[in-house]
């Protein structure tokens, strides 16, 4: 049967599953998290983190529209997700001669997987809005809200995991106050590497909990290539069998950045990376390994996970009442209040509470910049979609590069001040291309023909984006 006509059950059970495979995955995410405090040795864990990100933005020129225009949303998802697999094999032994061919091969995959999943949710949204007479952008808001609201809930599991393996261990033993005195900001932050291998847990403990990674990786793998729908597989063997220009896909990425729009949402589509690798690089690092410990990363960051996904999920679905700026400068609030105060606070084991407090704001900060952002990129460029969310993944992910790579060289104050600045300026750039859309609504395409890789049928459906 035409795979929009298999009922409100089937289509619901389609749609659900891109979600519920992805955030099953979204598991092995936990291991970055660990990297800036696991792997601290001559910076090695946060060196392994920028070269994922680079190698992003190198795929993020080139790759997605190249892969998801041939392989379709669903395979190029299944060799996304290979990629990420790699680099918890990387982990098993962790050195230079594995991280960093593992993180190039990750950062290689990341890009097509993430424009693939945005895609897929844009592509459901529009559909989906078209049988329910909706507007389309109002639909996307809220897929994007669902998909986030279980991706970021799997954290939880995945950091639950990690801290419960890594409490077994033994030897973890009070912090001495005179290490206490280096945490948060106002002592730099720059001499973590003091209490690091004391903190570190049992090379046996580190192998449990990459092995456990590597499984729900691959579990997630096969549940996505057996059960996910091909939703544009006729619209990838018309490509093919058209032979469009190599050049033309290749350049796809930059060809969008002659448009003014794109290039001034670059401020609040780096910041994105700047507060993410802010959090699971520096908080965890010198506020929460250096104050508590190790063991103590998985717990705070599952407070970070829980926060976020119930804010993804409540977000998604009031922002067709309040409107995205008013989300926005919500979280840009949230985030200006958190960096102040992390500025003069001085973590201290006493004060366990706190410790939780700045990752549950965070967390529906990021909830907002994520769903948002990801949406307003679907519809502002509905016609450009795989290149547009290259374009995010390339300029998100050079906010995490260029985070990381002072991360190790620079006083935690500074690092402050500069996620500080890019917030501002993104609250300045932002609201030119939102008031532009407010008066200039980008124009759906008026019609799209998705056919059944089953039957030759069209189905004519109004649509917002065309594939």
């Amino acid at each position: 049967s035409s795979f929009y006509q298999k009922g409100p059950f089937m289509w619901g059970v389609t749609t659900w599953s891109l979600f519920a495979f992805e955030s099953c995955f979204r598991i092995c995410g936990g291991l970055q998290s660990l990297q800036s405090s696991l792997n601290a040795e001559q910076g090695m864990g946060v060196a392994s983190l920028s070269v994922i990100y680079a190698s992003i933005i190198l795929s993020s020129m080139f790759l997605p529209p190249i892969m998801i225009k041939n392989l379709g949303c669903k395979w190029t998802i299944v060799a996304g997700m290979a990629c990420y697999v790699s680099y918890s094999f990387g982990n098993l032994y962790p050195g230079w001669y594995t991280l960093i061919p593992t993180s190039v091969i990750l950062g290689l995959g990341g890009s097509p997987l993430w424009s693939a999943k945005c895609t897929y949710l844009t592509i459901s949204g529009n559909v989906q809005a078209s049988k329910d007479n909706k507007k389309g952008s109002d639909v996307i808001n809220h897929y994007f809200g669902i998909f986030f609201f279980i991706f970021q809930s799997s954290a939880v599991w995945g950091n639950l995991m990690s801290s419960l393996i890594f409490g077994q261990d033994t030897s973890i033993s009070d912090i001495p106050e005179e290490v206490l005195q280096t945490c948060g900001a106002s002592d730099c932050g720059l001499p973590i590497e003091v209490n690091s291998t004391s903190s570190k847990p049992a090379q046996k403990l580190v192998w449990t909990l990459v092995g456990c990674y590597i499984g729900v990786g691959v579990l997630a793998m096969l549940i996505v290539a057996i059960f996910l729908d091909n939703i544009d597989h006729q619209q990838t063997s018309q490509f093919r069998d058209n032979r469009e220009p190599f050049c033309h896909t290749f350049l796809a990425t930059f060809r969008l950045l002659k448009d003014w729009r794109l290039l001034t949402l670059i401020p609040l589509t780096m910041y994105s990376g700047f507060e993410q690798s802010f959090l699971s690089g520096e908080y965890t690092k010198n506020y929460v390994t250096c104050a508590l410990g190790i063991h103590f990363v998985g717990f705070v960051m599952m407070c970070f996970g829980a926060a976020n996904s119930l804010s993804s999920f409540l977000f998604g679905r009031i922002a067709r009442y309040t409107g995205r700026a008013t989300l926005f400068f919500f979280a840009a609030a949230i985030n200006f209040a958190c960096i102040i105060a992390l500025l003069f606070w001085r973590p201290h084991p006493e004060q366990l509470p706190v410790f939780f407090v700045f990752p549950a704001l965070w967390g529906m900060a990021d909830a907002i910049w994520q769903t948002q952002t990801n949406a307003l990129y679907g519809i502002l460029f509905p016609r450009d979609k795989e290149a547009a969310f290259a374009n995010y993944r390339m300029w998100e992910s050079l906010g995490f590069v260029i985070a990381f790579a002072y991360s190790t060289f620079m006083c935690l104050e500074y690092k402050l001040y500069i996620v500080l600045a890019v917030l501002v300026l993104s609250m300045i750039t932002y609201p030119v291309v939102e008031y532009y859309e407010h008066k200039n609504p980008t124009k759906p395409i008026e019609q799209g023909t998705y056919e059944n890789h089953k039957k030759t049928e069209e189905s004519d459906i109004v649509s917002q984006t065309w594939m």
